[in-house]
């Protein structure tokens, strides 16, 4: 069932009934048999050494529906690689580990980097561009999900639920974002999305109106997760950030490309938990300080675009307008924790909304002192236009690292 959440702007699905797992597995597999799925797990290696990647495997090589898995594995030498596809293997399924820093790819990213093609910075971004482009280059599936590796709560009902509107072939959704309540220990988490983009988004529209594309984005209950699915055709055209602003980044290339009627949210988990990123303050380079200020980053390049005027006295109206929004934020935030038992450290709330709010006029400073920035990775589409091999030449390589010759 489903609703029109807010201005009626995406659809919403809600886990109204908490239908049992065995019969939507039941009918994705009907439905692989005329649109095919996969699903795509951006990793670092260090992940391969901690509880929640091995709870993820354990669940997947359960899954039936599925017709491909590719792994995108960051920051692993040779040995770590070996060990890798060893740790990897117990998966049922299809599955290639592309090799992020071996040489084979490694040769393939220097052709794009001398044609300025190559994504500008190592993280999940770049990692999710080249796993998507090995997905068009292998063309086993026609429904691709993606989820993070750090889940500790992980069960395969999520990709289930994340999968089924987009795999359903009686529904034309082109896109499918996750949410989820963010509770976990008795306490609220998920301090970016409620504390920084929400108010931001909202700032955003004192100061600029209704925009179109701000009511959009704030229709998603939850526009950072890390759990989203697409049709496959999806990934050619799209452009991604390479750094922490990938989530609003594929929001925005979504709203870009298709009717906002072929875009929906589900609610995929009564309980999720991943790995929490310190706050950071002393170290702009790290945690949830980074994060913001590429989120940040990501929202002002998308609004340069759409003709959104901004400069220096911009930002500090936004500043001080987000500022307001915030607090007021978290006084609701901590009435509606106090009903339901659950603990909220309003100092720590309010030194994580002080941290955002430079963080978001740092992000502004940075955006016009770089008025030449590139800060989205290419399409695929235009990489085969000036590589027409590419892609084939990504998929051997790919298949010579799994089959053993490195």
């Amino acid at each position: 069932m489903s609703d029109f959440y807010q201005n009626g702007i995406i659809t919403n699905f809600h886990n109204l009934t908490r239908r049992p797992l065995e019969a939507l597995e039941s009918d994705l597999m009907g439905f692989s048999k005329r649109r095919p799925m996969g699903l795509i797990l951006p990793s670092l290696y260090s992940e391969l050494e901690g509880p929640a990647l091995t709870r993820i495997i354990d669940h997947l090589s359960q899954v039936e529906y599925l017709s491909e898995i590719i792994i995108g594995l960051d920051r692993a030498d040779r040995d770590q690689f070996l060990h890798a596809r060893e740790f990897f293997s117990r998966l049922p399924q299809r599955h290639r580990i592309l090799w992020n820093d071996g040489p084979r790819l490694r040769a393939l990213d220097d052709e794009l980097a001398a044609e300025s093609l190559s994504p500008q910075a190592p993280g999940k971004g770049r990692n999710v561009w080249f796993c998507s482009g090995y997905a068009i280059a292998s063309g086993r599936t026609e429904a691709v999900a993606l989820h993070d590796c750090d889940i500790t709560t992980y069960d395969r009902s999520m990709l289930a639920r994340l999968l089924y509107p987009v795999a359903n072939p009686h529904f034309n959704y082109e896109f499918c974002k996750g949410y989820y309540a963010r509770i976990a220990d008795g306490k609220l988490n998920g301090r970016v999305g409620r504390l920084m983009v929400t108010p931001l988004l909202r700032a955003l529209k004192r100061i600029h109106g209704p925009l179109d594309y701000l009511n959009y984005l704030d229709s998603y209950r939850y526009p950072l997760s890390g759990e989203f699915a697409m049709r496959a055709d999806v990934l050619n055209d799209i452009r991604i950030p390479s750094d922490w602003g990938l989530e609003i980044g594929v929001l925005s290339e979504v709203h870009r490309n298709y009717s906002t009627k072929r875009l929906c949210q589900v609610d995929i988990a009564d309980n999720y938990d991943h790995k929490h990123q310190p706050l950071s303050p002393e170290d702009a380079s790290t945690g949830l300080y980074r994060m913001s200020t590429d989120i940040a980053k990501a929202l002002y390049r998308k609004l340069a675009t759409l003709g959104v005027t901004m400069n220096e006295a911009h930002f500090r109206t936004l500043k001080a307008t987000y500022y307001r929004t915030a607090l007021d934020i978290i006084e609701n935030y901590y009435h509606d924790a106090m009903m339901n038992g659950l603990k909220v450290d309003r100092h720590s709330e309010e030194q994580a909304v002080e941290l955002f709010a430079q963080s978001i006029m740092e992000a502004g400073v940075a955006f016009l002192e770089s008025p030449r920035d590139k800060p989205f990775i290419p399409s695929w589409s235009r990489v085969q236009s000036a590589f027409p091999d590419m892609l084939e030449r990504m998929f051997d390589a790919v298949e010579a690292d799994n089959r053993g010759e490195v």
